[in-house]
């Protein structure tokens, strides 16, 4: 998925206001508001909220929120709303792992035969000595379980889904999935597969001895200042209190009330079930820039080389594709993240200190194209004029 950098519609009037406005703060610089290049975006691709941030020379520099947290409600979508990240998701799973490893909790080389000794007898041989390397580059050989569950057949869903907690859910998913043959011989082939990171969160959950959404609260979350962060469903059930899931269906879109099963099922978290604010998730990759950038930052930048070098000649690693774009003066970090429901992108640009994220609560045909128009804007008006 390209972004499309030949529209040239903009709008001449922006506003700026204060970071309180956003809620950032009443204290700091300006940031523009988006508000203005978002609306008519939104009136044309029909979404019921819409969100975007850009982050110039290493700072939040432009952000925005328009709409209506429910179709055919009329609560306004707020600044600091909640926003699905869907697979971007992904990126925060290894900056988490790699901050793991800092503290020599994990290892990149260790070997899943290592990391779950108690299935010794039953891990197929195939997967045995695959690394957190192969599951974050998307080169284990694991099944895709992104359409479905699959190896898992219905009952077997059912059965994980009763388990007590997402920890457990994960721990049952791993062993099944570990048990069978790889779908190819790994690591020559890329599969982009849900189960992977599923895995790789199983780890952090068996090493840590906590709970992986818990480790990722502490490690990276916190530290970051990250205080709107979820996961599953954005709000609380019955309520309109955050932006509301859609479906199209018919050509008309169906809200969806936030509830435990109104997302993906909680062991896939760690591939993509976390919300936040586009404030929060800029502060994110605010902190990912700086690794990049090799400046002093939470991930120290030791831990970001997959993304400056891939493993297995590939183009993805840690979450993120790695793509060339000329505006982007050479490597961008490029990620979009979707159920159904949402459709989130973001686009990172180390060399220009540069960054794009847009995301809106609906899923379906469009939602890509409105939010790449939407990328491909703030590009033109914020980096490239």
């Amino acid at each position: 998925m390209g972004t499309r950098l030949s529209i040239a519609v903009f709008w001449p009037v922006v506003l700026a206001v204060a970071l309180a406005t956003c809620g950032l703060g009443a204290t700091g610089p300006l940031v523009i508001d988006l508000a203005p290049d978002l609306e008519p975006v939104r009136e044309q691709y029909a979404f019921p909220a819409l969100a975007a941030a850009a982050i110039v020379d290493g700072r939040l520099h432009a952000l925005g929120v328009v709409g209506v947290r429910k179709h055919g409600s009329d609560v306004t979508a707020e600044p600091n709303d909640p926003f699905h990240l869907g697979s971007c998701t992904k990126a925060m799973t290894g900056s988490l792992i790699g901050l793991l490893v800092q503290q020599g909790q994990l290892k990149w080389e260790t070997t899943l035969a290592e990391y779950f000794p108690q299935w010794k007898d039953t891990m197929h041989p195939g997967y045995r000595n695959m690394t957190l390397v192969h599951l974050l580059s998307h080169r284990a050989g694991v099944p895709s379980m992104t359409n479905g569950f699959a190896p898992l057949d219905g009952k077997q869903l059912a059965a994980v889904l009763a388990l007590p907690s997402p920890a457990a859910q994960r721990r049952r998913v791993t062993e099944i999935v570990l048990s069978r043959p790889p779908i190819n011989q790994p690591p020559q082939v890329k599969v982009y597969s849900n189960a992977g990171f599923t895995i790789a969160g199983a780890i952090v959950d068996q090493v840590t001895g906590e709970e992986y959404e818990a480790v990722l609260q502490r490690l990276l979350f916190a530290p970051l200042g990250i205080t709107t962060a979820g996961f599953g469903a954005m709000g609380t059930r019955g309520r309109i209190d955050a932006p509301w899931q859609h479906r199209v269906q018919g050509g008309q879109l169906v809200p969806i009330d936030p509830g435990p099963r109104s997302d993906n099922p909680p062991f896939i978290t760690p591939a993509g079930r976390v919300h936040c604010s586009m404030h929060d998730w800029a502060k994110y990759v605010q902190c990912v820039l700086k690794a990049m950038r090799d400046e002093a930052g939470l991930l120290p930048a030791a831990q970001v080389r997959q993304l400056k070098e891939p493993p297995f000649g590939g183009n993805y690693a840690l979450g993120w594709d790695l793509l060339e774009r000329p505006w982007a003066g050479g490597q961008v970090l490029q990620h979009s993240g979707h159920n159904g429901m949402n459709y989130c992108v973001g686009w990172v640009a180390p060399l220009k200190n540069f960054a794009v994220l847009a995301a809106t609560n609906r899923g379906g045909d469009g939602a890509p194209e409105g939010l790449d128009r939407v990328c491909a804007q703030m590009i033109r008006k914020f980096l490239t004029q």
